[in-house]
């Protein structure tokens, strides 16, 4: 059965659908409420609980259903996904094959460049991936 997705208004709801998002690894739900969730949101929606799984998540559904759509609006994303808490924990955590998960996104974003975003601007957020 395919989730519902609205716009979260809170942690706590965010909190719910990425869970719900999570359990039954529904990328194309995931990859709506990317699309409805404003970027600069993600930080406090987040709050604490940004986990490797999560994470892998956002990572697929923005590689599968919206970097050839909307580049600018995956873009946005990683940029605020990166001042996360907990990022840099995740980020360690990593194996080295969920790491050439994110290192095929940012291809991705090179391939579909928009004027949202430089390839300096690109370049720059890899590094604070660690790529």
């Amino acid at each position: 059965e395919k989730l519902h997705i609205s716009e979260p208004s809170n942690a706590y709801d965010f909190g719910q659908i990425i869970n719900a998002v999570n359990t039954n690894k529904d990328k194309a739900a995931c990859a709506d409420l990317l699309t409805i969730t404003d970027p600069k949101k993600l930080p406090v929606l987040l709050s604490n609980k940004l986990e490797g799984e999560i994470f892998l998540i956002f990572i697929q559904s923005l590689e599968y259903y919206v970097v050839g759509k909307d580049p600018g609006l995956v873009y946005q994303h990683l940029f605020y996904l990166s001042k996360a808490e907990r990022f840099k924990v995740v980020l360690a955590l990593l194996s080295k094959s969920e790491k050439e998960q994110v290192q095929q996104l940012f291809d991705l974003l090179s391939e579909n460049q928009t004027n949202q975003y430089s390839l300096e601007d690109l370049e720059s957020l890899k590094k604070v991936y660690e790529l």
